[in-house]
Order: C-alpha cells, then structure tokens, then sequence
C-alpha cells in the first residue's frame, strides 16, 4: 500500500474542562472547517471523546491541517499532534476502523509530544513527526521536527490577538 501522513491529535488538560459538550462541540466544528479547506484522503473525525485522527496524502497537508486546527481551537483549548508516515490498512470501512504502521508511528509522535511537554526546553511542542519502518520515500524527521519545534515555539507565544489574526489570514479572509 501507499504511504500516507496519518494524524492522531488530543486536546491538552481536557478533562478539567468545565464544560466539555462546549468543547466537543469546538472541536468538531474545526475539524469540519479544516477538512473542507484540505482535501484529506480520510477527513479527521473525533474516535473517542477528545481524541481524534485522519489521513492526509503528505505530509505537508498534515502539518497545515495540526496547525490549522490548533489555531481554530485557541487560545481557549490547546492540542497536541502526532504526524506519522506510513502505511495503513482499513479493516472496517463503515466503522471507521483502521490500523498499520502508519498509524502506529503516528501514536508513537504524540507520545512523543506529550514527553517533550514535561521538558523545559521543548514544553511548548504540540506536534511531532515519526516514520514508520516500513515506509519508503519519506520525508527526514529530522527535518519536518525541527520546523514543528520552530512553529508550534512561535504559535504558542501568541497572544489572543494574534491568534485571530493569524486564523483569519490562514483562512483567506482580510484583516479587517
């Protein structure tokens, strides 16, 4: 099978949420937004509560959909992604049930993620990039992390205003 960018994203401290129908609800909302802008091979749906995944056919379009759901959520919900790049094999089509390597290198991304949360050097990282073994032609690790580390750093320095400003330019709408 072809490889593809697989994306496992959760949302950060959402079981303190005081009102979680208010930010299920959000969530699925930018998900919507995010996979009609995008053109993902499988749209990013919500699996269990404030988890969920999807496919994209680069992992270029995957970065943009983490960064594109990330700035629609904020800045009064956090996420954390895992990008993985490689194979995947549906075993129920109408359930939405899907497993492979390319799945599992994405689980292994937002574990990683969670990690460098707890590290002072790396805690505003949200996002990283792993690639499975068996995955032929893709792109360096080293360099897709290190430009996630640079832009999820600046995304998180955002104050309020920026946020909305960035949201708007990232959706085609002008500044005003």
């Amino acid at each position: 099978m072809k490889p593809l960018a697989c994306v496992i994203g959760d949302l950060v401290g959402s079981r303190a949420s005081a009102d979680r129908a208010d930010l299920h609800r959000r969530l699925d909302a930018a998900l919507a937004e995010v996979n009609d802008l995008l053109e993902p091979v499988r749209p990013l749906w919500i699996t269990a509560g404030d988890e969920y995944q999807g496919t994209f056919p680069t992992v270029g379009a995957a970065v943009q959909a983490t960064l594109l759901v990330r700035i629609r959520l904020a800045p009064a919900y956090d996420v954390r992604h895992g990008i993985g790049w490689g194979s995947t094999t549906v075993l129920d089509d109408a359930g939405g049930i899907e497993d492979g390597p390319g799945w599992w290198a994405a689980r292994a991304g937002i574990e990683a993620a969670e990690r460098a949360e707890r590290s002072p050097s790396a805690r505003s990282l949200r996002t990283a990039y792993v690639v499975a073994q068996d995955a032929a032609d893709a792109p360096d690790p080293g360099l897709v992390n290190a430009g996630l580390v640079l832009r999820d750093e600046r995304v998180s320095g955002l104050s309020e205003r920026s946020v909305s400003v960035l949201r708007g330019l990232l959706s085609h709408e002008t500044q005003r």
